[in-house]
């Protein structure tokens, strides 16, 4: 399962205990035993002291803020392109592993939707400068297509080294001689990636940006897989800065999503602006994270509670 997908399958588990309890009875009787009766209020007060609880309400009242301010940013198209994306990507597996998480095409739709509503909100509330550019600047490489052939030994490497020197065809001996099953029938060619890429090896990243198109690693590359011999089949090259600014912002910001410290302050930002009022007491302080990080930035909070 790939980190995103996972990600949003996590986000949404919390929320959907409140979801199975709304969908219990349309009385105020959620369930019946011959002790007795559990009421919704029951249910609520004890659901209210868990951790469980409070993450779902704060969840809800976060996701209202979002689509309050930033609903007319995101469409139902950019939600079915991103669950497209996912279902091509997982192909005939992609209905049961929803299935396996508990989650319908619909749940999983409303959580891409509440993913998209964060990303409008941190690009409303955080404007990328000149600094973060070149900051970025300094690690990025463009995306590049190669091919590799793996092998068990550091001696086998140095064969396949050997043998590419002598004019061997790189793709006759990723058939013969790799072990990586999923790419030796197709001249050992892999995905494209670029520095952002998280599913491909560190060391077969930092040895593949150092090569020039047709060129192959002159020693084998140690990586968890085993010993590869990379060769690259396309690289564009780094360029200018200002050639890659698009690129050096959809990176910043896909940074920054993951940046605990920056979207709690970017969701106190919407927090502040959406006069959240806590009417339980009880739970006057489920939002006391983002309001400490408001306080820290403005010297003011704005989220008020009052008592049930």
């Amino acid at each position: 399962m790939s980190k995103g997908l996972k990600k949003l399958l996590l986000a949404l588990a919390g929320i959907m205990l409140i979801f199975v309890a709304a969908g219990c009875s349309n009385n105020n009787t959620v369930a019946t035993t011959k002790g007795g009766k559990i009421t919704k209020d029951d249910y609520y007060n004890e659901m209210k002291k868990s951790s469980a609880g409070k993450s779902t309400l704060q969840t809800m009242i976060i996701t209202q803020v979002l689509e309050d301010q930033y609903g007319k940013k995101v469409s139902d198209k950019q939600v079915t392109k991103e669950y497209n994306k996912y279902k091509d990507q997982y192909g005939s597996s992609f209905s049961s592993l929803l299935q396996q998480n508990g989650m319908t095409t619909a749940s999983f739709k409303k959580n891409i939707r509440t993913n998209l509503l964060t990303e409008a909100a941190l690009k409303a509330n955080k404007k990328v400068t000149n600094a973060n550019l070149k900051t970025q600047w300094k690690s990025y490489e463009p995306k590049v297509t190669v091919a590799h052939i793996v092998v068990s030994s550091e001696d086998a490497a140095n064969d396949i080294i050997n043998q590419l020197n002598s004019g061997a065809k790189f793709a006759d001996l990723a058939k013969k001689s790799s072990t990586d099953s999923a790419t030796k029938n197709n001249g050992g060619k892999l995905p494209a990636f670029d520095n952002t890429d998280t599913s491909m090896d560190s060391a077969t990243k930092k040895a593949a940006f150092k090569l020039k198109n047709g060129e192959y690693t002159k020693t084998p590359v140690k990586t968890e897989s085993g010993y590869e011999v990379i060769e690259m089949i396309k690289n564009p090259g780094k360029g200018k800065m200002s050639d890659h600014t698009a690129e050096l912002k959809t990176q910043l910001y896909n940074k920054w999503m993951q940046d605990s410290t920056v979207m709690q302050g970017v969701i106190a930002k919407s927090l502040k602006k959406g006069n959240v009022s806590i009417k339980d007491n009880d739970m006057k302080d489920i939002l006391a994270g983002y309001l400490q990080s408001s306080k820290s930035t403005s010297g003011t909070g704005s989220t008020t509670s009052s008592a049930k």
